[in-house]
């Protein structure tokens, strides 16, 4: 499965808008295997990407993620929020603002573009009573690590003092280079620190990938130790097909979300694997099952 694509296209077609829409008043159902709800432990915030569930409308997704304890939806941008908080959730992760994953703040011919799109977003976030906002490092395209980091920590100081004045904090995604975003920058996370340090910002993190930084560089529950106070949010997924989150694949995600909490971690952690299971609702609720540690 080409997971690069899906997740370019799914994101491309999430980016916000501010445009109203009206929600269905039919909602079929989905699951009856999920539809129980249940009681969390409530150490951990849980969430769940749109992207990943997009056979669902939003309001279905609502429906579903209420049913699971789920209180948050990640890469949600405006024009669906009024359905969010219909339902009572947050988004967890808001997008919208960003050009695309190849484009982004380690090129300065984009800076101009990304400082308009992150100052009307940062505007908008904060009047939903949202805090978290998705950015992307771009493509390498020959840049060393270097100069990618002083481009980047230049172009985002320039919009850094409005999201702390807005209590918007900026979060920066790890991808993997290796075999989904091949040229990407911010592919480590030691090099994502380096440019929290660089802004000194409180209000700029990073968005640690799980499944992600497990293919780049491995060595997670270490990693999560040693850089937890650059780490805003946590995404996961099964390793290496990023499917399911379950004994089909090689991260023991029982122990990362341990490692997690003991970090005093009080964000969100969201669900970005994608489901394989026919029902796929009822692989999100063992999902959350496992990680409610």
């Amino acid at each position: 499965m080409n997971t690069k694509a899906n997740r370019r296209a799914a994101i491309k077609n999430l980016i916000a808008g501010t445009a109203v829409i009206t929600a269905s008043s039919f909602i079929p159902t989905v699951s009856c295997k999920a539809a129980a709800s249940y009681a969390l432990k409530g150490n951990i915030q849980h969430a769940v990407c749109r992207w990943c569930f997009s056979d669902l409308s939003v309001e279905q997704l609502c429906i579903e993620a209420n049913k699971l304890g789920i209180k948050g939806i990640d890469l949600v941008g405006p024009k669906d929020w009024p359905t969010l908080k219909k339902y009572n959730l947050v988004s967890s992760m808001c997008n919208g603002a960003e050009i695309s994953l190849v484009k982004g703040w380690n090129d300065p011919q984009y800076h101009a573009t990304l400082i308009k799109n992150y100052t009307e977003h940062i505007n908008l976030v904060a009047a939903a009573g949202y805090t978290n906002l998705i950015c992307f490092s771009g493509n390498r395209n020959g840049m060393s690590d270097e100069i990618g980091l002083t481009n980047c920590a230049n172009g985002l100081k320039q919009i850094m003092a409005h999201a702390e004045k807005k209590g918007v904090i900026i979060q920066m995604e790890l991808l993997n280079s290796k075999v989904d975003h091949k040229d990407y920058m911010c592919d480590r996370t030691a090099w994502g620190a380096e440019l929290c340090k660089r802004i000194g910002s409180p209000n700029f993190k990073l968005l640690y990938d799980i499944y992600h930084m497990q293919i780049d560089e491995g060595d997670v529950i270490h990693t999560i130790r040693e850089f937890h106070s650059y780490i805003g949010h946590y995404h996961t997924a099964g390793v290496p097909d990023r499917n399911e989150i379950d004994d089909t694949q090689e991260l023991y995600y029982p122990a990362i979300m341990k490692a997690i909490l003991a970090t005093g971690f009080k964000d969100y952690v969201a669900q970005e694997f994608i489901p394989t299971a026919k029902d796929k609702l009822l692989s999100l609720k063992k999902a959350i099952e496992i990680c409610d540690i």
